[in-house]
C-alpha cells in the first residue's frame, strides 16, 4: 500500500472558473479502523451537492478538502469491526459528507453505508448510482411511504417527480415502476428530457414551465397522492397546494429561495417532508445499515435489468482539470441522468 495518493482537492469557496477552483494535489492514505473500508476508487460520479459544498463550505486555513459522494472501487484494507466485506470486494457508495470524499485514488467509508458493486455494471456504470439511487429510495419508501394500491382505492396513486430528469428523478420512476403499481407523472422542460423521462417508464410527461396545475388538467388528473420536489420548490408551491390530494405527501430535497406557506397544507392535511440522504452517517443513527441493504437491494436490481444505469455522459480520467468541466456541466442545472470520471 503507497503511503501517498492523488487527489482533487479545494482550499477556497471560488467560482468554478477561478484559478485553483480545484487542484490536483498529494495527500497521505488515511488507515482504516472500526467499521471503516478502505477503498481504491476506480470511478466516481459529480453531484449537484458537490458544486454546494465547494461554493459554501470552506476548509480550515490552510487545509485542502476533498469533495465527491459516489464512488464505486475495491477493498484494500479493513477495520477491526468490519463484518460485512472482505479484502477485494467490488464495491459502490455515496459515503459520508462530513469525511474526506471520493475524488482520491483511496477512500475511507463506513460498511454500513456500502453496498456490493453489481457484476454486470461496468465501474462507470455503477459509480452513476449509489447517491441518487438512496435518495429516490428514501424519498419513495421512507418519506413519502409510496406503497401498492390500498383497499380503498379505485385506482393507483399517482406520484408526480417535478425535475425528473435529473439524476434523483433518474433513478426514482424506475424504481417506482419496478416495485409499485403508482401512475408516474413526471416533468421535463426540454424535448430530449422529455424524452428520456419517457424512455426510462414515466407514465405521462408534462412541462412544469407550462404551469404544473394546468398541464396536469390538461392529461385529465385534478389531484396527485404524492410529490418528490426536486428542484425549484418555492416556484412550484401555489401549484403543490392546488393539485395535492387530502392527506397526501410532499417530499423536497432542495433549498428554497423563498420561504414556503406550510399552513396553506393544513386543511388537507398534506405532510411536507425533507430527504437528505447524509442524514444516517452525519448522526449515526441507530438504522445506518440500512443503506447498505437498500443498495445490495438496488445492486439486485441492477443484475436482473428491472432498472438501469443512468450513465449519461463519460467525463475521462479523474483529475482537476476533468472535475472543473464536471462541475461547470453540473451548475448548468440541466444535467439529465449522471456523468462519470473514471481511474487516475
Amino acid at each position: 500500500m503507497p503511503d501517498v495518493m492523488q487527489a482533487v482537492v479545494f482550499d477556497q469557496s471560488l467560482d468554478i472558473q477561478q484559478s485553483h477552483a480545484l487542484f490536483d494535489s498529494s495527500q497521505p492514505v488515511p488507515e482504516a479502523s472500526g467499521h471503516d473500508l478502505l477503498v481504491e476508487v476506480k470511478a466516481i460520479s459529480v453531484n449537484p451537492v458537490d458544486a454546494k459544498i465547494r461554493l459554501r463550505a470552506l476548509p480550515e486555513k490552510g487545509q485542502a478538502k476533498i469533495l465527491g459522494w459516489d464512488a464505486v472501487g475495491v477493498v484494500k484494507a479493513i477495520g477491526s469491526q468490519v463484518s460485512l466485506f472482505n479484502v477485494g470486494d467490488e464495491v459502490f457508495y455515496a459515503g459520508d459528507v462530513t469525511r474526506a470524499g471520493c475524488y482520491s485514488e483511496f477512500q475511507l467509508v463506513d460498511e454500513r453505508i456500502v453496498g456490493f458493486k453489481p457484476k454486470n455494471l461496468s465501474n462507470a456504470e455503477a459509480a452513476a448510482v449509489p447517491l441518487t439511487s438512496i435518495t429516490a429510495w428514501e424519498i419513495l419508501f421512507e418519506r413519502l411511504g409510496v406503497e401498492k394500491k390500498s383497499e380503498y382505492q379505485s385506482t393507483p396513486s399517482v406520484l408526480l417527480i417535478v425535475g425528473a430528469a435529473g439524476g434523483v428523478g433518474s433513478m426514482m420512476i424506475q424504481l417506482a415502476k419496478a416495485l409499485t403499481d403508482v401512475t408516474v407523472i413526471a416533468t421535463a422542460s426540454r424535448e430530449e428530457s422529455q424524452q428520456w423521462v419517457q424512455e426510462l417508464g414515466a407514465d405521462h410527461v408534462i412541462d412544469h414551465h407550462a404551469g404544473i396545475a394546468d398541464e396536469l388538467k390538461r392529461l385529465g388528473f385534478d389531484e396527485v397522492s404524492f410529490i418528490a420536489s426536486l428542484t425549484q420548490t418555492d416556484k412550484h408551491f401555489a401549484d403543490y397546494i392546488e393539485v395535492i390530494k387530502p392527506q397526501g405527501k410532499i417530499c423536497l430535497i432542495d433549498d428554497p429561495a423563498e420561504p414556503l406557506d406550510f399552513m396553506a397544507l393544513k386543511t388537507k392535511s398534506v405532510a411536507l417532508i425533507w430527504e437528505l440522504m447524509f442524514t444516517r452517517s452525519l448522526f449515526q443513527t441507530e438504522d445506518m445499515i440500512e443503506q447498505h441493504h437498500l443498495l445490495n437491494k438496488v445492486g439486485e436490481l441492477l443484475s436482473s435489468g428491472k432498472i438501469k444505469s443512468t450513465l449519461k455522459q463519460h467525463m475521462g480520467k479523474i483529475n482537476s482539470e476533468n472535475l472543473i468541466k464536471a462541475h461547470a456541466r453540473i451548475e448548468t442545472q440541466t444535467m439529465i441522468g449522471k456523468l462519470v470520471l473514471e481511474g487516475f
